[in-house]
């Protein structure tokens, strides 16, 4: 077998594979709530075959959406309505994994395909926040939160951690990265604070090491927890590998299983070197660092790749996103092209290639 098609256990959680859905926007739900969209959505992923399907960024409050358009769990309504989806990713032999975010200073945009514009108050939008009032490109000021508006904020997440828990998913994991506001806490190219949440790693990381604790509260101790990091922000000053590392390492004693690498999304106009597999030696660098399980994700495309990543032990796991969305069925033709036999539907039996 394959080490893609390899099972991998954390905690009391066995994944079939290490074929993985990376948390995918889609900019479909209303007032939070998902919709028919996001059944098959996930469940195509499910029914194709990837070891973990990962719910979207999901919003803590309702001004932690990316968009208006973004799904939320900050009421008990809206984690019920995620049950239907999680029951049905299960069926398919997957695990249900959810993202728990908050937007921070890049939050009440329009979608992508409206341009990525900042959608004003009176159009639907709010006030945005952030560790300091630093805007995000061109986009207005937000407000700097308080140290009242942090201890709510770690509520927030802790009760977004129990409603996942009803709403059936298995693995939860914490959004750190691309610019959102933890990650605009954790970098000082946007956290410019003078009291205990900024100045130094300690500080600038005291925010999700207190989300982690309050998440890890509610979250079983058999499943396991997730945090997501942009390894460096791409951008002189900014957030670097080191401080991933170290801030990994640290976070396993706070009940951490795995961290999942990506980079950059903190700053606007960052000149990222694009290349197949380009975050991968980040993923490698924590694993080596930290010694905590990683996933990898970014460019990567084919199955002999996405192998040899674990076997060449840069990741645990490989966390697919565009290539899914162009191909749902991915990891199943990823297991016929390595020789692996692998469980299909039942009902699409009928289309299974058979192996060479």
């Amino acid at each position: 077998m394959s080490r893609l098609f390899s099972p991998l256990t954390l905690r009391g959680t066995t994944f079939p594979n290490r074929a993985w859905v990376a948390p995918m926007c889609q900019y479909s739900s209303v007032d939070g709530y998902p919709q028919d969209w996001h059944l098959v959505h996930l469940g195509s992923l499910a029914r194709g075959g990837s070891g973990l399907v990962m719910q979207e960024a999901t919003a803590v409050e309702p001004e932690g959406r990316i968009t208006p358009s973004d799904a939320g769990i900050w009421d008990d309504g809206q984690a019920a309505a995620y049950k239907r989806i999680t029951d049905f990713v299960h069926g398919q032999g997957a695990i249900a994994g959810i993202q728990i975010s908050h937007a921070g200073r890049k939050a009440s945009t329009a979608p992508p395909w409206e341009g990525d514009v900042y959608v004003e108050p009176e159009a639907g939008g709010w006030q945005t926040v952030a560790p300091s009032p630093l805007p995000f490109g061109d986009w207005p000021a937000p407000r700097e939160l308080g140290a009242d508006d942090i201890r709510a904020l770690v509520r927030a997440f802790g009760d977004a951690a129990a409603r996942a828990l009803s709403g059936g998913f298995e693995v939860l994991e914490i959004h750190a990265a691309h610019g959102y506001l933890l990650h605009q806490f954790l970098s000082p190219l946007s956290n410019h604070r003078s009291d205990e949440y900024g100045g130094d790693l300690d500080g600038r990381s005291r925010f999700l090491v207190q989300v982690t604790d309050a998440v890890r509260a509610q979250w079983p101790e058999d499943r396991p927890l997730f945090v997501r990091f942009s390894a460096t922000d791409w951008a002189d000053g900014g957030w670097t590998p080191e401080e991933t590392v170290e801030l990994s390492r640290h976070l396993v004693a706070h009940g951490v299983d795995l961290v999942d690498i990506t980079s950059g999304g903190l700053v606007h106009n960052a000149r990222i070197e694009v290349e197949p597999g380009y975050q991968v030696p980040f993923a490698r660098t924590v694993r080596e660092g930290a010694a905590l399980p990683v996933s990898a994700v970014g460019l990567i495309t084919a199955p002999e790749q996405a192998d040899q990543i674990l076997v060449d032990r840069s990741a645990d796991a490989i966390m697919l996103a565009r290539e899914l969305l162009r191909n749902p069925t991915w990891p199943l033709h990823a297991a016929q092209v390595l020789g692996d036999d692998v469980p299909w539907p039942k009902q699409y039996q009928r289309g299974r290639p058979r192996h060479r």
